[in-house]
């Protein structure tokens, strides 16, 4: 099998979504920790993840940036129909940033009252939870086949038909849950306090179990809704490994959590969420988006994708260091366990 430039350009918008689950995603599964946050820690909770998101969060984005930069430069024809199709879900998504952005800033800095502060609040953990709830309709709408696809009838079933079905929104529920679940075993390492640790690690094992639960529902969909998707999850050559790979992720991450090896579980959540989005790549490929935009006919010209390639591999020379270095920065110091407890 020959890997084209096209193969090389879709691999890397895959690992920069990827990038952006594990980083971002966990950003926003704070915020959902953040909205549901209860007990006689909860103003604790609520430091505690503003502190775990404060340095990094706007760097986080620079994934979806290079996603969205990757796709119109290299697949043009599957970004307009993406961007048309999927318009009203973008567009709500987008929306969602910027609101969640704007009221952690404002929340942190505008020093106007508890109430007002609680009012960003809000907004900032309403946003958290709305946002990757629509990225995971998206993908959704992608997976079914739904995105492109000639139909008749008016603005509803054009644009609103393709992305508001019930597997779409059960893959919504699913990215939540995922993302969710990585925020509350993340937080487990930032803890310093060891009663802060244990409340993230009982809202991981419940993150677990819902990760388990709407990925169920997930699949159980996927016979009418994504029979591609579906068919290479369970039929094509590599589905069997994947699986095990999954599931061997997702019970060290539980087993890691139930015996408070922190560092064992975050690795372990991580490469469970990464495996999920490769069985997804891998379900679907060659499409790009099933079922007109196969990588290889809608990708652009091969001079424009080696002319990309080429600057995002110089570009990547000064991006990592930066990223590590900030990461260094921000997130070098190591939380101290509470008693009774052991990291990895």
């Amino acid at each position: 099998m020959t890997i084209t430039l096209a193969d090389l350009a879709a691999a890397v918008i895959m690992a920069a979504l990827t990038a952006y689950a594990l980083f971002g995603g966990a950003d926003f599964g704070g915020g959902v920790w953040d909205l549901l946050a209860s007990g006689p820690r909860r103003d604790a909770q609520r430091a505690l993840i503003a502190e775990a998101i404060q340095p990094i969060w706007e760097a986080n984005h620079v994934w979806l940036i290079l996603v969205i930069v990757l796709l119109f430069t290299c697949f043009p024809s599957a970004f307009a129909a993406l961007a048309v199709t999927l318009h009203i879900p973008l567009a709500l998504m987008l929306i969602g940033i910027v609101l969640r952005g704007s009221a952690f800033t404002f929340r942190a800095y505008a020093g106007a009252g508890e109430a007002t502060d609680r009012r960003w609040g809000r907004t900032f953990a309403i946003a958290s939870l709305v946002t990757p709830l629509l990225l995971g309709v998206c993908v959704g709408a992608i997976a079914a086949g739904r995105v492109g696809v000639r139909v008749g009838g008016g603005f509803l079933a054009r644009f609103v038909a393709p992305w508001l079905t019930p597997f779409a929104v059960a893959v919504g529920c699913f990215a939540l849950a995922l993302f969710a679940f990585l925020a509350a075993v993340y937080l487990t390492l930032e803890a310093k306090d060891g009663a802060l640790r244990e409340d993230f690690r009982r809202r991981a094992l419940g993150g677990a179990a819902a990760v388990f639960v709407t990925a169920a529902g997930v699949l159980l969909l996927a016979h009418g809704a994504a029979p591609r998707v579906r068919a290479g999850l369970t039929t094509a050559p590599w589905a069997l490994a994947l699986h095990a790979a999954t599931g061997i992720a997702a019970v060290t991450a539980i087993v890691a959590l139930w015996t408070r090896r922190f560092g064992a579980a975050r690795i372990a959540a991580a490469a469970q969420v990464a495996l999920i989005l490769a069985g997804w790549a891998l379900a679907q490929y060659p499409y790009l988006m099933p079922p007109q935009y196969a990588i290889g006919a809608s990708a652009a010209p091969q001079r424009t994708l080696a002319l990309v390639l080429g600057a995002l591999a110089a570009g990547t020379i000064l991006l990592a260091p930066s990223l590590i270095y900030l990461f260094r920065i921000f997130k070098a110091h190591g939380p101290t366990a509470g008693a009774g407890q052991r990291d990895a």
